[in-house]
């Protein structure tokens, strides 16, 4: 294995690839990413609300060994950051100079099948009524088109990451999370668009509501197999201790339903809220579920080869962080099965130091 840092400034908070996304294009990768201002604080993420956010993006050539930051090149409503209202003061948060009808519908469908595409979900917070909306980009990041509108679809709220499988040149389903009926996160519900995201239908929720103040079912990963099942994993918190898990759903009929095939992963420590997953089909048909472990402060993985049925003990990745603040990676397989997957850590020792963005190159 090997540890490449991607974006490490002094006095900087940077955050959060799961929310953004991760694209590749042969030996090019791009991840995004947002930074912020470094905060000591006694508990929680290390960063100061009165300062905004600002999306960044790195950009590797080489097939991750090497990397540069480049600014996210879209439209920002009010020149606010995307997807960290909950982490923001009043005054900085994007839902005060957005609504849900700031964001249009694109002027002609999106061509999917395009050669160098990538699509990005982001949202303007959590709580009760966040929107959500997406940008498209035609030339590897360089440029993004948007923002375009996502519907609510019904649901009290939809507070987009990005996770979205192409099924054609118009057609693409997403997996959301939506806030429940009594307005907090979450649920995960699948949607589709065939005229190339100028509207979408709802298909299915993945899994049941988990009802209980405080449990929830969020930030899903998924992906097609060969044999055209689909696979979605959710992170989840449930139950009287708290606990964290992350489930994985199968579907048999192109999402229209779902069903629990296994819990890879159910972590030991109550109340930490879990990490998210990410999900990965590899070359010689095994799957790779990687996320972060705040039990012991390490990026981890696990192999299944039977679709998602059983799974290995756990892989560290990337061990020796300093505190839970700390995970939500994203990955992307290279053609020689190499996986390259982005984080955020920190390992001072006293758990103060600044918050970056790090990538491990791992061959399965």
């Amino acid at each position: 294995m090997k540890k490449v840092v991607v974006y490490l400034e002094p006095c900087r908070f940077a955050g959060w690839p799961a929310n953004y996304g991760m694209w590749r294009w042969g030996e090019e990768i791009v991840v995004g990413f947002t930074v912020g201002a470094h905060r000591t604080v006694e508990r929680g993420h290390a960063l100061d609300k009165q300062q905004p956010f600002v999306n960044v993006q790195a950009r590797s050539l080489d097939g991750g060994h090497s990397w540069q930051t480049e600014p996210f090149n879209g439209a920002l409503p009010g020149g606010r950051g995307l997807s960290a209202d909950e982490h923001l003061a009043a005054g900085l948060r994007l839902a005060e100079v957005m609504d849900a009808q700031t964001a249009t519908v694109p002027p002609a469908p999106l061509d999917f099948s395009r050669a160098e595409p990538a699509l990005m979900l982001a949202r303007t917070g959590l709580a009760r009524g966040v929107f959500s909306f997406y940008y498209v980009s035609c030339d590897r990041c360089h440029s993004w088109a948007g923002p375009f509108r996502l519907p609510d679809f019904g649901e009290t709220g939809i507070a987009a990451r990005t996770d979205i499988i192409v099924g054609g040149a118009q057609e693409a389903m997403l997996f959301l999370t939506a806030n429940k009926a009594d307005g907090r996160e979450g649920r995960i519900i699948c949607v589709l668009t065939r005229d190339g995201g100028r509207s979408f239908q709802r298909l299915s929720q993945v899994g049941a509501d988990l009802h209980a103040h405080g449990d929830f079912a969020i930030m899903p990963s998924s992906l097609q197999l060969a044999d055209g099942r689909l696979l979605c994993a959710r992170r989840c918190r449930s139950g009287a201790d708290m606990r964290s898990h992350i489930d994985l759903f199968a579907s048999d009929d192109l999402g229209k339903s779902w069903r629990c095939i296994s819990q890879p992963i159910l972590f030991q420590k109550p109340g930490h809220s879990g990490n998210p997953p990410c999900l990965l089909a590899l070359p010689d048909g095994r799957l790779a579920l990687l996320y972060g472990n705040r039990d012991n402060y390490a990026i981890c993985a696990r192999i299944s080869e039977d679709g998602g049925s059983a799974w290995s003990g756990e892989i560290v990745l990337r061990g020796g962080g300093a505190n839970p603040d700390m995970g939500y990676v994203r990955a992307v397989v290279l053609d020689d099965g190499t996986v390259v997957a982005a984080y955020y850590i920190n390992e001072r020792p006293d758990g103060d130091g600044e918050r970056f963005i790090e990538a491990t190159l791992w061959q399965p």
